[in-house]
This record gives structure tokens, C-alpha cells and sequence, in this order.
């Protein structure tokens, strides 16, 4: 395996972080709260607005890059957090990035947490979000027909989902931008032994999110809209699928591309072998980060034309 990025390694000795769920929820939310993070893209306009939603409203930032164009593409975003941490200001810089490298409206979506919030309620909430821009894009200056959803980590499991539910519903999603997404649940992957100690997010951790957002449910035979994997994978829009080597998911997202590939989905994978699960946080300080994060925005810009 490839050595971690060196300018990574400082940055990390500088500032230390770990998903953890230590603690429970609201200090594993605070610790991810207190991150340092840099305002960037000012001048992507964003605006915050309440949709309905199936358990009460639904907040949602919706960014605007600068553009000459009336009518752009629009862009789903889910943010990750092990379906626990995250929300619309954590977030606000890689929506922004989303926003001004696909050339695309994005609304995010600020969907109910785990572990007071267990599957289904991210599901049904991001449903809900994807449904209302589906029918509102215009009202956004946007193209349905250029539709497209993203997310990293657990926004890469709802993305996943997102895809597979307007495929059934016969909504037209142009592309599927999946961050280091977990999809299989499949522990036995050799990544989650080899990277059971990674920074970042270790082995613990991702059975103790994991634990967090199954909550009761019974998994002898467990829906796909929690582990797309288990999905009717036919039919589904082009995907880009980001890992990174020094990831415990590393080997989820590359075994999702080859079941996709298998059901004749169109592909691209792209193994960031330097860095960590949750790398878009250090584009722009990091330049390997910098430069996986800006591969995969331009794959989505292509896609949306």
C-alpha cells in the first residue's frame, strides 16, 4: 500500500481528528463541529429555505455558482457523517465546491441523524429533497433533465439509494458522484483489516456508526435502500466512484463499482491511494486531496454538460 501523502501527515499531526463515537452523538457532533474549516467560494450565493418533508419540514441550502447561463444543471448533495455527524454548515464548503466545479446548482440536504433518527429517516428525508428538485429545478434555474446526486461516505450510501429510487420512480438522474461511499456493509473486505487503525475513520468506528443507523432493524435480509449493494443495479445512471487507499472503505466503493459494471452501469473509479476517508475536507490544503476532489467534480461537470 502507498505511503500516506506527507503534506496530509503534517496537517493531521497539526490537527488530529478521529470519527469516533465516543461519547455518544452529541460529542461525536461537536467534535466534528469544531474542526477548523475556511470559508471558500464566497462567491457561490447560497440561500436557506424549508421543503416538506415526511416527519416535518426539511431545511436545505441552495448554492448558486456566478454564471452567465439562466439555466444550469442541479445537483443533490448528501452530506456524510456516519449518518450522525454533519449538517448544512458543516458542509457548506464542499457544497460550495460541488457548486462552482460542476458548474451546477446544488441544494443540500439536511436530512434527520442517527442514532435519535435510525434508517429509514435519512432515506425518506433525502427522498423527499430529491423528489421536490426533481419537480422544482425550474423554479431553481435549473435543468431536470441534467440531474445529478453526490455524497461522500454515508452521503455516498444515501446517494447510492437516491440513484436506484428515481430509476424506479421514473425520475432521470444524469449522473451518481459517490465520495468513498459505504454501499456493502461488508466487513470481510480486505481494506477494513488493513485500514482497521486508519486515521480518520477506523474499523471500530464504522461498526459503531453503522450500529447507530441500523438501530433495530432486522438484517437477515436487509433492504437495499440500506445497503445498495443488495439493489436490482440495472437501468442505473453513470457513476464516478472516489476512494482512498488508507480508507477502511476503500474496497466497499471499488467492490460497488464492479457490481455495477457487471449490470452494465458505466463506471469510473478513482483510487486516491495517498489519502484518507474523508478527503474533500482537505482540498485546497492538501494538494493530492486538492487534486482527487477536483478529478471527480470534473467528471460530474462533463456529465451534466
Amino acid at each position: 500500500m502507498a505511503a500516506l501523502d506527507p503534506v496530509l501527515q503534517k496537517v493531521l499531526e497539526v490537527v488530529p481528528f478521529q470519527l469516533t463515537t465516543d461519547g455518544g452523538p452529541e460529542p461525536a457532533r461537536r467534535r466534528f463541529a469544531d474542526l477548523p474549516r475556511s470559508p471558500v467560494l464566497p462567491e457561490v450565493q447560497a440561500h436557506d429555505r424549508s421543503i416538506d418533508g415526511p416527519a416535518g419540514p426539511i431545511a436545505v441550502r441552495i448554492y448558486r455558482p456566478p454564471s452567465e447561463d439562466a439555466v444550469l444543471p442541479v445537483v443533490v448533495f448528501i452530506h456524510g457523517g456516519g449518518w450522525t455527524v454533519g449538517d448544512l454548515d458543516t458542509y457548506d464548503g464542499q457544497a460550495r465546491m460541488h457548486a462552482a466545479g460542476a458548474h451546477a446548482v446544488v441544494v443540500s440536504v439536511d436530512y434527520r441523524l442517527a442514532p435519535e433518527h435510525p434508517f429509514p429517516a435519512a432515506v425518506d428525508d433525502v427522498w423527499a429533497a430529491t423528489q421536490w428538485v426533481a419537480a422544482h429545478a425550474a423554479d431553481l434555474g435549473a435543468d431536470p433533465g441534467r440531474l445529478a446526486v453526490a455524497g461522500d461516505s454515508a452521503g455516498g450510501n444515501l446517494a447510492a439509494v437516491m440513484a436506484q429510487l428515481a430509476r424506479d420512480a421514473g425520475i432521470p438522474v444524469r449522473f451518481q458522484l459517490l465520495w468513498y461511499p459505504s454501499t456493502t456493509f461488508d466487513t470481510s473486505l480486505p481494506s477494513f483489516n488493513e485500514n482497521a487503525h486508519a486515521p480518520i475513520l477506523d474499523l471500530a468506528s464504522c461498526k459503531g456508526f453503522s450500529r447507530w443507523y441500523v438501530g433495530d432493524l432486522d438484517l437477515s435480509a436487509p433492504p437495499a435502500t440500506l445497503i445498495p449493494a443488495r439493489g436490482d443495479l440495472s437501468g442505473l445512471p453513470p457513476a464516478y466512484i472516489a476512494v482512498a487507499g488508507h480508507d477502511p472503505l476503500r474496497d466497499d466503493g471499488m467492490r460497488y463499482a464492479e457490481l455495477l459494471t457487471a449490470a452494465g452501469v458505466s463506471v469510473q473509479v478513482h483510487n486516491a491511494e495517498t489519502l484518507v476517508h474523508g478527503y474533500l475536507g482537505y482540498a485546497g490544503i492538501v494538494p493530492a486531496a486538492t487534486e482527487a476532489t477536483d478529478r471527480g467534480l470534473a467528471a460530474l461537470r462533463e456529465a451534466l454538460g
